[in-house]
């Protein structure tokens, strides 16, 4: 079965003069937000395993720390909060899809980028995934005796902390859950601002440490720390209990329905309110553009400078070009005739209808008229260099099209959008994820705007929550410009003819 297109990199709306650090995070927050509600449902729930069993390994780090710790209270439980830190380190750096901050996925529901039914499937795919995961970790640790670790003491401190834990009011567990995930998302926020793995890993330590050695509530971790003491209160020898001198009665309350109706219910409502709510709602609203509203796509600045446009003419001290493009989106320039195949077609009929169509790419489309792919004249070409080494004539346009496609959203601004398609802004602003400077020659802003052409295709699906609705042509930008800046065009705007054979 044919999965859905890593259409993840979507360009922003009109960027003003006076972008804010803010308002580049809040773009990073929307693009991380609709990455997770679109992904392969598979991708998706794979990557939330893993996410389970980095949190589990960081609970066990937590325990090994803690356990016959005698630094004091405070540095104890600071021991503990650093090495935890591993679990979100894990996740941010080698690839995860926690549910605490998946949450953050509400910032693109706010911004239309995303449906109501994509944000609540997406939560709870991650969800489950993040179960399966620690408590897969749960069956690990009991199968390899761990509990047993420091002649029981490990066990105990398991068992002890997994009781702590349902000994909360409702409204505690609640509270802790939404201080605990305000720390995560913050921490997840910040690696917004920076490209790096190192600087990620570094940004996110300090917001873990604080909200575990503070005793905060959270619900993955809590997925994985007290099935582990529901699992040894049950599953221990009884010499286990033996040699420390204590009775498993003293634990009969870890049970799963105490676990689930004190703990874990309130813990992830919370989690919830914390991170979608105080975090990614609080933020939007701060900082969203004044004409952002529910259901359109919120503004997203592609750079942290002004953008120096080039004129044509003046009108009223603004460009005609400035001028053209001031309300304009894609939606009013997309065309709405393309090729369109399936992933099953031949690559013969995709052949036939690009020739139709005149057409240089074809959008491939599933049976719900989903975008998953492009696929275009030289991928149909190079297929020719492949039958030279095997002839194979079953190959099909799934074999051959792209699936890491850049889009558009119908509101995006087109100014944007032409300033994507035109200019690399990594080559414009020379700076790395970091903030270190790349490039240390002195060029004037019209200089590097010159030199840093962008290698970016001629067309752009126009995509709005995961349906096809159109194209964005690159010649069809340039008639739609040359049709409203025509009437400005003057003879004075002609350049002086010169001998250039001189």
């Amino acid at each position: 079965m044919t999965q859905r297109a890593n259409l993840f990199s979507v360009f922003a709306d009109g960027a003003s003069s006076d972008t804010t650090t803010s308002n580049t995070l809040l773009k990073a927050a929307n693009d991380y937000g609709s990455g997770k509600a679109t992904k392969a449902s598979v991708a998706s729930f794979g990557h939330a395993v893993y996410a389970g069993v980095f949190i589990a390994i960081a609970f066990v780090f937590y325990l090994t720390v803690t356990t016959g710790s005698d630094t004091g209270w405070g540095t104890t439980r600071l021991q503990g909060g650093l090495a935890f830190s591993l679990g979100l380190v894990l996740v941010v750096v080698a690839g995860g899809e926690l549910f605490t901050s998946t949450v953050l996925s509400s910032v693109s529901r706010l911004a239309g980028r995303i449906s109501r039914r994509q944000l609540m499937v997406c939560w709870g795919r991650v969800f489950i995934g993040n179960l399966c995961g620690t408590l897969l970790m749960v069956g690990l640790v009991m199968v390899a005796g761990l509990y047993e670790m420091d002649n029981g003491l490990w066990g105990l401190n398991a068992l002890t902390t997994a009781q702590h834990k349902l000994h909360h009011s409702w409204m505690q567990a609640f509270s802790l859950g939404v201080l605990c995930n305000l720390l995560v998302c913050l921490g997840i926020w910040m690696t917004f601002s920076v490209k790096d793995a190192l600087s990620k890993a570094l940004l996110v330590i300090l917001p873990v440490a604080m909200f575990v050695s503070s005793g905060f509530e959270h619900s993955i971790a809590n997925l994985f720390m007290v099935p582990l003491g529901i699992a040894i209160q049950h599953l221990a020898p009884g010499d286990f209990y033996t040699a420390l001198g204590i009775s498993s009665s003293q634990f009969a309350d870890l049970t799963l329905s105490h676990f689930l109706f004190n703990n874990l219910i309130p813990v992830t409502i919370g989690n919830v309110v914390g991170g979608a709510v105080l975090v990614g709602m609080g933020y939007w609203l701060l900082d969203k553009p004044k004409d952002a509203h529910p259901g359109a796509l919120s503004p997203h600045p592609l750079t942290n400078q002004p953008f120096q446009r080039l004129t044509i003419n003046e009108l009223n001290e603004e460009p005609a070009m400035k001028y053209a493009l001031k309300s304009k989106t894609v939606r009013d320039v997309m065309s709405t005739t393309y090729a369109c195949v399936t992933p099953f077609d031949s690559l013969t009929k995709a052949l036939v209808d690009m020739a139709k169509s005149s057409s240089t790419l074809a959008m491939v489309v599933d049976s719900q008229d989903a975008l998953v792919g492009v696929i275009s004249e030289q991928d149909i070409l190079r297929y020719l260099c492949i039958v030279d080494f095997k002839n194979n004539p079953n190959v099909t346009v799934r074999d051959m099209m792209q699936t890491d496609v850049l889009f558009v959203h119908p509101n995006d601004s087109l100014m944007s959008v032409i300033e994507s398609m035109s200019v690399d802004q990594d080559k414009l602003y020379p700076v790395s994820g970091s903030g270190i400077l790349t490039d240390f020659s002195a060029h004037s802003m019209e200089n590097r705007v010159r030199q840093s052409r962008a290698d970016k295709p001629r067309w752009y699906p126009v995509v709005a929550r995961g349906e096809l609705l159109g194209v964005l042509k690159r010649e069809e930008v340039v008639s739609f410009l040359a049709s409203v800046v025509a009437p400005y065009v003057v003879e004075n705007d002609a350049a002086p003819k010169q001998d250039l054979s001189a």
